[in-house]
């Protein structure tokens, strides 16, 4: 009997945490949408979003907060998750997705697409087309993604265990980095200025269309995790203790590399490579949930969109006109909030 009440009282205190943080990252969502750097009335923009209120107003609102805050959500969330994900794979408390080279793929292939200039000529004629940049995310997560594979079969082929594929993800990772920082040193572009803003991670002019890319990734995401909740908690183990309880380990584990692959690769194509949110939220997770380890993913999740919500408001806020790009501001923030937790475990 006391068994049974305690188990409830655990169960009623966990969706009370978890209600807790899905009003908070309301009540950011809502401040994001009603605070900027336009200044624009509180009723204007309940006006606008009620169906009313003036052109200006409806432009600012509807056109610009709205879809950058929606991408900054689905991209939080994608890159919590993902860090969560390979966390428990690799077994590394560290790892993100920069450590499986996700982050330097995708950041290899935009910097390819947008040092080189690609040309379609068309036939009898001499007029050319550029490539429209709204091929960019679709570009960085094509390249994230071909980074992810070449770590997962190096890591089947050549047997690797956690630790190691964590090793050869660093590698691999380092050499694509190297290759986009010397590409970036070494051919101009008047692309520049794009790829820089994208290499620090930012929601600038993020619209609707980038939103609509990101959800469906972020739709078959959250499908697949109730599928592989109990495997992600046994791949924490050695392999030969996970195969003991009835695991395909390397089925279950080749799934969630690859769902953590698809998130990471997407979120940094098309926000770029936001650094912290993927390592820093899943342990401020696991720091809330405590043992109640049913509450650690739809914490990742909510906390994922809270961070990136928070963090993109106050970079607008600070920077004004010239706004700060989320990369840096969750860069700054994230380094103190690590040491902390760090501190706080045991």
């Amino acid at each position: 009997m006391a068994t049974s009440l305690s188990l409830r009282n655990n169960s009623s205190a966990g969706f009370l945490l978890v209600f807790a943080f899905v009003f908070v990252a309301f009540l950011s969502f809502v401040l994001a949408v009603f605070v900027g750097v336009a200044d624009i009335p509180p009723s204007d923009v309940v006006a606008v979003l009620t169906g009313h209120g003036s052109r200006q107003a409806q432009s600012v609102v509807i056109d610009i907060r709205l879809p950058r805050i929606v991408t900054g959500i689905l991209a939080g969330i994608h890159l919590a998750v993902a860090g969560l994900i390979l966390q428990s794979v690799t077994r590394n408390p560290l790892a993100d997705p920069s450590i499986m080279g996700v982050s330097q793929g995708a950041t290899l292939a935009v910097t390819i697409f947008l040092l080189f200039t690609v040309y379609i000529h068309y036939s009898g004629s001499t007029t050319v087309a550029e490539l429209p940049l709204e091929w960019l995310p679709a570009v960085g997560t094509v390249g994230g993604l071909l980074a992810g594979g070449i770590i997962y079969m190096l890591a089947f082929r050549l047997d690797l265990g956690p630790l190691r594929i964590t090793l050869c993800g660093i590698a691999v990772g380092a050499v694509l980095q190297a290759l986009a920082i010397g590409l970036i040193a070494g051919w101009g572009s008047a692309r520049i200025e794009v790829l820089l803003e994208w290499l620090s991670g930012s929601l600038y002019a993020r619209s609707w269309e980038h939103a609509a890319f990101l959800l469906p990734y972020t739709i078959a995401g959250l499908a697949a995790l109730p599928l592989i909740r109990r495997p992600l908690e046994l791949l924490r183990f050695e392999p030969s203790m996970a195969r003991s309880f009835g695991l395909s380990y390397r089925r279950q584990f080749s799934l969630a590399l690859l769902l953590s692959c698809g998130l990471a690769a997407s979120a940094v194509g098309t926000v770029g490579p936001i650094v912290f949110i993927g390592l820093i939220v899943p342990h401020l997770a696991r720091f809330l949930a405590g043992r109640r380890t049913t509450l650690l993913l739809p914490l990742t999740i909510v906390l994922g969109a809270v961070t990136v919500t928070l963090g993109d408001l106050v970079g607008r806020l600070i920077g004004q006109a010239d706004e700060i790009p989320i990369g840096i501001v969750t860069a700054i923030c994230g380094v103190p909030v690590l040491i902390a937790l760090l501190r706080k475990t045991p």
